[in-house]
């Protein structure tokens, strides 16, 4: 299982990038692998703020749904929309092209509760 070590973790399963106030947002390959084949990303939430913690889309495998859930508070600037034709590369690449969401922190100081690569793997392997 791929975990890169320089992204962040959320116990929802979702992976965090910061890049001074913006936080690129996927789903792990952990959560893609447990999903399966993913055939639809969905964000309603573009332009919105939102706390951390709070859905900010959902995705849709071909057995179940799922909710997103926001890692960081702050307002969701951007929307991945080649998932809208190829929502599969968030299995084949759930790191690169699969990321969903870019996000205006609001809270930097949240920052520090989310997992490093090592915390969230002693959580998927518990």
């Amino acid at each position: 299982m791929n975990l890169p070590a320089e992204l962040k973790y959320t116990k929802d399963h979702e992976w965090v990038t910061i890049d001074g106030d913006i936080a690129t947002v996927g789903i792990t390959d952990f959560a893609q692998s447990e999903l399966g084949d993913i055939v639809y990303v969905e964000v309603e939430t573009l332009d919105e703020t939102l706390a951390a913690d709070e859905v900010f889309g959902t995705v849709e495998a071909v057995k179940t749904v799922s909710d997103l859930f926001l890692p960081l508070s702050g307002e969701i600037i951007e929307f991945n929309e080649a998932l809208e034709d190829e929502p599969e590369s968030v299995n084949t690449d759930p790191y690169g092209a699969g990321w969903m969401i870019k996000i205006k922190i609001s809270n930097p100081s949240e920052i520090e509760a989310l997992l490093s690569a090592d915390a969230y793997k002693a959580l998927i392997s518990a």
